[in-house]
């Protein structure tokens, strides 16, 4: 894992991103115009900006085992409609041209996590649920550099324990934002006292605050569970 004192040489790219943003700002473009912005965006992240050695992109396939596990509502069903950008399947396809892997039965977030993890490389993203990922993250829209400590990370997921995600339909309590959020777990500082704090805050409802923890977790380990779970629920005896 790459300290913060050190600046990574590998850039870890959510791809996902790209094909929307790139995409949506060429619908009035020709194809080919649209595919060269994003060869050159991905340049400008990789070289001129983190000004890495390589990198490595994932863009989400089929499948995902979340979709098993939402109870409250479907996972991401608010997106059924969800318009696409007109090059969408020619960006992806062009991405994996450019070394893009395809990931499948997880998402292109679980994919960064995993490899930031390994490598300790920039996780590239605009997507806040990657802030629960201790290391180095660029944000390429709006060109910031920071570092997530792990009780930062551990922070960042628990706080969406309580607000929830509208974007991904995971439900959180009403009236819940971050602010309040960070009231609730102001004292927090290891796993279980989060935990605790979550549960206490959703009346005692395990289910919905497993529930949460495992839609919003995402993997460090391939075909890894929530360990925080089954570590916090044999922690208390469960």
């Amino acid at each position: 894992m790459t300290s913060s004192n050190e600046r990574p040489k590998l850039a870890i790219i959510d791809a996902d991103i790209i094909c929307y943003r790139v995409g949506f700002a060429s619908d009035d473009v020709d194809e080919a115009i649209c595919l060269g912005r994003v060869t050159a965006l991905v340049n400008e992240i990789v070289y001129q900006h983190l000004q890495c050695d390589d990198y490595k992109a994932y863009i989400t396939g089929r499948g995902n085992y979340r979709n098993d596990i939402a109870v409250t509502e479907p996972y991401k069903g608010n997106r059924k409609d969800a318009k696409r950008p007109i090059h969408y399947d020619a960006i992806r396809t062009h991405l994996q041209r450019l070394g893009a892997e395809l990931v499948e039965g997880q998402e292109a977030d679980d994919a960064v996590a995993i490899e930031a993890t390994k490598t300790g490389g920039w996780i590239v993203s605009i997507d806040k649920d990657l802030d629960q990922v201790a290391g180095w993250h660029y944000n390429f829209v709006r060109h910031e550099e920071y570092y997530v400590t792990e009780e930062e990370g551990l922070r960042n997921l628990f706080t969406q324990v309580l607000t929830g995600d509208r974007i991904d339909n995971i439900i959180g309590l009403k009236g819940i934002g971050p602010k309040k959020a960070e009231k609730l777990l102001k004292d927090c500082k290891t796993e279980r006292e989060y935990y605790d704090a979550c549960l206490k805050a959703y009346d005692g409802n395990q289910l919905r605050v497993d529930e949460n923890l495992n839609l919003l977790w995402l993997r460090r380990e391939p075909n890894q569970k929530c360990p925080l779970v089954s570590t916090l629920l044999d922690a208390s005896g469960q």
